[in-house]
C-alpha cells in the first residue's frame, strides 16, 4: 500500500515542478521578445510572490476548513492550466503581470498542500518524504530538458506545455489519497492562517538576525532567476533550459550532503556556506561577462545545490528546531512568506531595475547590458549579508551540545 502511495506522491511532485521548470526560468528571455524592459520583467517575476503571500488565505481559510484537499488541488491545477493556455494571447505588461499574478495565485497553494498530504499519508514521513521530493528536482529537471528539445525558450510554446500538463496534474491529484479538511468547523483566528503565533520567536535575537539575514539574502537570489534568463539569451547560448537544468542535479547532490554537514558543521557554518555560495556565484558569474567564460557560467550553475539546500532548506531545518510543537506549523509559514513573499517582491524588483539601470547606450553586437557589472551588485549585497550573519548570529545550543 505505501509502495503505491510512494509512486503517486513521487508522480505528483514530478508534474508539479515540470510545470514550474518549463516557463519559470525563461519568462524573461520569453519577455524580452515582447521588448519588456528589465523592470517590467522583474515585476512580472514578482508574481509569483504575490502567489505566495496570498497562498496562506487559500490554504488556511478553505483547504483546511472546507474541502479535501486533493480536491483543491485538482481545481486549482486545471484552473491554473486553462490561465497558462490564455498567456500565450497577452503581449503587453498591463495584461501579462495580472495573468500571472492570478497564475501564481492558484498554483503556490499546492505547494502547501502537496506536501501537506504527503506528510499526512506516508507511515514515516521524516524517512519516505524526502526520497518522495528528490522527484520534484526530476521535474524540474526534465521540464527544462523538454523545453529545450522543443526549442520553445523564446517562445509562447512554454506556456502551452506548462499549461497542458498543469491539467494533467489537476486530474492526477484525484488519485492521491482522501485528505479531509483539518479544522472542519472550527473558527480559525487570522493569527494562526498567517502564522503570526511564530513571532514570538523574533524576541530571540539570533532568530531575528536569521530572519533578517533571510530576507536581504532574497535580494540578491532573485538576481539569478530575473536575469539569468535574458543574459544566456545575449550570449546565444542553445538549449539553455537544459543546461540550467545541472543547478537541480547538484540540488540532488548537496540535499544527499546536507545532514552530514549539519552533524559535523551545525547550522551557522553551513549556512555560512550557503550564503558564501550566493557571493561567489555572482561573483563567477560577473567574471564570466568581462571574459564571456562559459566554464564559469557553468560552475555559477553548479553551485547551486550549496546555494540553496545549505542556506534554504537548512534554514527551514533550524526553523523547525527553534519553534514548538504550537508553533511549528505557523513557523514554517513565517519564513516561507519572507523568502518567498516579502523578499522576492523586493529581490525581483531590485534585479529588473538594476538590469535597466546597466543597458549600455550602445550595444555590443548581441550584448545590451553591462553584464558584469550587474551581476557585481548582487555579489557585494551577499558579501554584506555573509558578514552581518558571521557577526551576529549564534549556533543553537541544542545543535551545539549535539556537535560537542
Amino acid at each position: 500500500m505505501q509502495t503505491q502511495l510512494k509512486f503517486k506522491l513521487s508522480t505528483f511532485m514530478f508534474l508539479q515542478y515540470f510545470i514550474w521548470s518549463s516557463w519559470y526560468m525563461t519568462l524573461g528571455a520569453y519577455l524580452g521578445t515582447l521588448n519588456f524592459t528589465g523592470t517590467e520583467i522583474g515585476a512580472s517575476y514578482g508574481a509569483f510572490a504575490w502567489g505566495a503571500i496570498l497562498s496562506p488565505f487559500i490554504v488556511g481559510l478553505i483547504a483546511d476548513r472546507f474541502f479535501a484537499s486533493e480536491k483543491i488541488i485538482a481545481v486549482l491545477g486545471i484552473a491554473g492550466g486553462l490561465v497558462m493556455l490564455f498567456i500565450p494571447q497577452l503581449k503587453t505588461f498591463g495584461s501579462v503581470y495580472p495573468t500571472l499574478i492570478l497564475y501564481c495565485t492558484l498554483y503556490a497553494p499546492t505547494l502547501a498542500l502537496g506536501n501537506s498530504i504527503s506528510m499526512t499519508h506516508l507511515a514515516d514521513a521524516k524517512k519516505d518524504f524526502p526520497f518522495v521530493k528528490i522527484f520534484s528536482a526530476v521535474g524540474w529537471i526534465a521540464g527544462g530538458v523538454v523545453l529545450s528539445q522543443l526549442k520553445g525558450e523564446q517562445s509562447p510554446l512554454q506556456y502551452y506545455l506548462a499549461g497542458g500538463t498543469s491539467m494533467v496534474f489537476g486530474l492526477f491529484a484525484l488519485t492521491l489519497p482522501h485528505t479531509p479538511p483539518k479544522k472542519k468547523g472550527q473558527n480559525v483566528p487570522l493569527s494562526e492562517v498567517l502564522g503570526l503565533d511564530a513571532l514570538a520567536l523574533l524576541k530571540k535575537p539570533t532568530f531575528a538576525i536569521f530572519i533578517l539575514c533571510m530576507f536581504l539574502i532574497c535580494i540578491p537570489l532573485y538576481f539569478y532567476f530575473v536575469n539569468m534568463g535574458t543574459y544566456l539569451t545575449q550570449l546565444k547560448w542553445a538549449d539553455m533550459a537544459q543546461k540550467m537544468t545541472l543547478a537541480q542535479v547538484s540540488d540532488i547532490v548537496f540535499l544527499v550532503l546536507l545532514p552530514l554537514m549539519l552533524k559535523k558543521l551545525g547550522y551557522k557554518k553551513t549556512i555560512f556556506l550557503g550564503i558564501l555560495a550566493w557571493a561567489a556565484r555572482y561573483f563567477m558569474l560577473s567574471a564570466s561577462a568581462a571574459s564571456t567564460g562559459t566554464v564559469l557560467i557553468f560552475g555559477a550553475i553548479l553551485l547551486h545545490g550549496i546555494c540553496y539546500d545549505f542556506l534554504f532548506i537548512a534554514g527551514q531545518l533550524y526553523v523547525d528546531d527553534e519553534a514548538n510543537e504550537r508553533i511549528r506549523g505557523a513557523a514554517q509559514g513565517l519564513i516561507a512568506i519572507i523568502l518567498w513573499g516579502f523578499g522576492s517582491l523586493v529581490g525581483t524588483y531590485l534585479a529588473g531595475y538594476f538590469m535597466d539601470q546597466h543597458k549600455l547606450a550602445t550595444p555590443k553586437g548581441d550584448i545590451t547590458h553591462d553584464w558584469s557589472a550587474i551581476w557585481a551588485t548582487p555579489a557585494w549585497i551577499a558579501v554584506g549579508v555573509l558578514v552581518l550573519f558571521m557577526i551576529f548570529f549564534r549556533e543553537p545550543q541544542k545543535a551545539a551540545s549535539k556537535q560537542a
